[in-house]
């Protein structure tokens, strides 16, 4: 009988990076140019065991686990999961993997993260690849506008209550695993987490009202409540340009938060078309927030962990886009 060959995780090698004393673990495949891997919420560095696979023949393959997670260090306190610090934990691997840019790939949380990086630290991003999560001004329309989408989001309120926490159960969270030995290494992942901390995501960074006062008797529809989300303009919670108004008075009102940069480098984008927590819908207009090439991958039967669900097309689009 052949033998068995080795798990990615008997080849991969670990790292732990330096942010600001905050120790960031991440494991590495392959040589090459520098590709930095984000996953997002319930999940670990192993989501993209089947990309790493294939990108390694060519490039230097980063799977992180965003802090809270895993083996990475998980500082108490929501003020610890702003989004600043989230971005400079991309920065901080970078630098720990000896390059000055990457190519930075993300889902779920991690696309947020990754679209947030590629517009304030675009001097350090070759390209972008994001899986699973509209442009934020994408999914503040959403929020705004499509009240299947605020009722589809309103885990994410629940998640923002006192003691969230408390109900989360490794085994509970490891359920959308499919495969059955995954989901074992997926539990043991999961009980070396923090569970505050991954809703501490929600909390510093998701906003407050989604504009649904069928969920949300308090909530306004206005643009300026949709972007109070209990954090600063330049994170995920952001207005759109347009409700900048003049008054007759000719008194400027608050425009609220600015609209964020456009996107300067390519990018590509996966979307499982079943997703229910981020509908298709919020990725209309998307090109308009992007000067540079947008290449969208729809992909009708894969659902929100797109990277597993469809993982070999996924995977096939990737190296093929990466080495175009």
């Amino acid at each position: 009988m052949p033998a068995r060959p080795p798990s990615i995780e008997d080849r991969v090698t670990h790292h732990y990076a330096d942010s600001d004393g905050v120790k960031i673990h991440y494991v590495t495949l392959g040589e090459g140019p520098l590709v930095v891997m984000l996953h997002g919420f319930p999940d670990y560095w192993y989501t993209w065991r089947h990309q790493m696979e294939a990108l390694a023949a060519s490039h230097t393959v980063a799977a992180v686990d965003l802090r809270g997670y895993n083996l990475s260090d998980k500082p108490r306190g929501v003020e610890q999961y702003d989004m600043r610090l989230l971005m400079a934990d991309v920065a901080a691997v970078i630098r720990d993997a000896g390059s000055e840019r990457a190519v930075v790939a993300g889902h779920d949380w991690g696309g947020a993260i990754a679209w947030w990086f590629a517009m304030t630290r675009p001097q350090m991003t070759e390209r972008l690849i994001i899986l699973n999560l509209p442009h934020p001004r994408g999914m503040m329309r959403e929020w705004r506008e499509n009240p299947q989408q605020q009722a589809n989001s309103a885990y994410a309120r629940r998640f923002q209550e006192e003691g969230a926490h408390e109900t989360l159960t490794a085994e509970g969270l490891a359920s959308w695993v499919t495969d059955e030995a995954a989901r074992a290494r997926y539990v043991e992942a999961f009980e070396r987490s923090d569970f505050e901390a991954m809703l501490n995501y929600y909390k510093r960074n998701f906003p407050r009202s989604t504009g649904n006062a069928s969920t949300d008797a308090d909530t306004d529809t206005d643009a300026d409540t949709v972007a109070d989300a209990d954090t600063d303009a330049d994170t995920v919670a952001v207005a759109d340009a347009d409700t900048d108004t003049v008054a007759d008075t000719d008194v400027v009102a608050d425009p609220g938060p600015p609209p964020p940069p456009p996107v300067t480098m390519p990018v590509l984008m996966f979307h499982g078309l079943e997703d229910q927590a981020l509908l298709a819908s919020g990725l209309n207009d998307t090109w308009e927030w992007i000067d540079a090439d947008l290449t969208l991958v729809t992909i009708p039967g894969a659902g929100h962990f797109v990277q597993q669900d469809a993982a070999d097309l996924v995977t096939r689009t990737m190296v093929a886009w990466l080495n175009r």
